[in-house]
C-alpha cells in the first residue's frame, strides 16, 4: 500500500465525521418544539421532517465511524482486534437505533422502543471501550485516552439515568446530558482519526 493511500484514509474519515454533523445541527435549528435541555436526540423523530434528518445524522455517523475504522485498518490495526470489532458494533448500533425508533415520552415501551434502548446502550459502551483499548495500544495517544475515559464516564451516567430508581429524578436535564455525551463521542472519534495518520502497532 502506498503512503499516499495510507494518508488519504484518515483525511476522508475526518471529512466524513465533519459532514455527519450537518443534519444533527440542522435538526437543532428546524425542530424548535424539541427542547435540547429536556428532550433526548431520539425525540427528533417526531416533528415533521425530523425522521429524515435524524436518519441522515445517525447513518452518516455510522458511515463516518466505519471510515475511521477503515483508516485504522489501513495503518495496521488487525481486523479482528477488539478495537476494530467494537467500532463496528458502535456503527451497527447506530443503524439499528435508526430503523427501530424510540417511543414518545409517557407511552408504554414498544418492541421498537426496547430495541432502540438496547442498541443505544450497546453503542455507548462500545465506542468508549474501543478508544480506551486503542490508547493502551498507543501510549502516545493521550487525547484518545482522556476522551475515552470522559465519554465512558458520561455514558455510564447516562445509562444509569434510565434506571427506574433514577429515571424520574433527572428528566429535566437528560437531553442536555446526552448532547454533552455525543460531543465527547465525536471528539473521541476525531482524536482516533488523528492517530490513524501514523502506523498502529499490531
Amino acid at each position: 500500500m502506498t503512503r499516499k493511500a495510507m494518508a488519504t484514509a484518515p483525511m476522508l474519515a475526518g471529512f466524513a465525521l465533519a459532514f455527519s454533523l450537518v443534519p444533527i445541527l440542522l435538526l437543532h435549528v428546524v425542530a424548535g418544539e424539541i427542547d435540547p435541555v429536556r428532550d433526548v436526540i431520539s425525540d427528533y423523530v417526531f416533528p415533521p421532517g425530523g425522521a429524515v434528518l435524524l436518519a441522515a445524522a445517525s447513518l452518516g455517523l455510522a458511515a463516518a465511524s466505519l471510515a475511521v475504522r477503515h483508516a485504522l485498518l489501513k495503518q495496521g490495526l488487525p481486523k479482528g482486534s477488539p478495537e476494530s470489532v467494537l467500532i463496528a458494533l458502535w456503527a451497527a448500533g447506530l443503524v439499528v437505533a435508526t430503523f427501530f425508533p424510540t417511543d414518545p415520552t409517557g407511552v408504554e415501551t414498544s418492541f421498537s422502543g426496547a430495541v432502540h434502548r438496547y442498541a443505544g446502550a450497546a453503542m455507548f459502551v462500545c465506542l468508549p471501550l474501543a478508544g480506551w483499548l486503542l490508547a493502551r495500544r498507543r501510549p502516545e495517544a493521550t487525547a484518545v485516552r482522556w476522551l475515552s475515559l470522559a465519554s465512558g464516564a458520561a455514558s455510564l451516567a447516562f445509562l444509569l439515568a434510565h434506571l427506574p430508581l433514577l429515571e424520574q429524578s433527572v428528566p429535566e436535564f437528560l437531553g442536555l446530558f446526552e448532547r454533552v455525551l455525543y460531543a465527547l463521542l465525536y471528539a473521541q472519534l476525531f482524536a482516533i482519526t488523528a492517530t490513524a495518520r501514523t502506523e498502529v502497532p499490531a
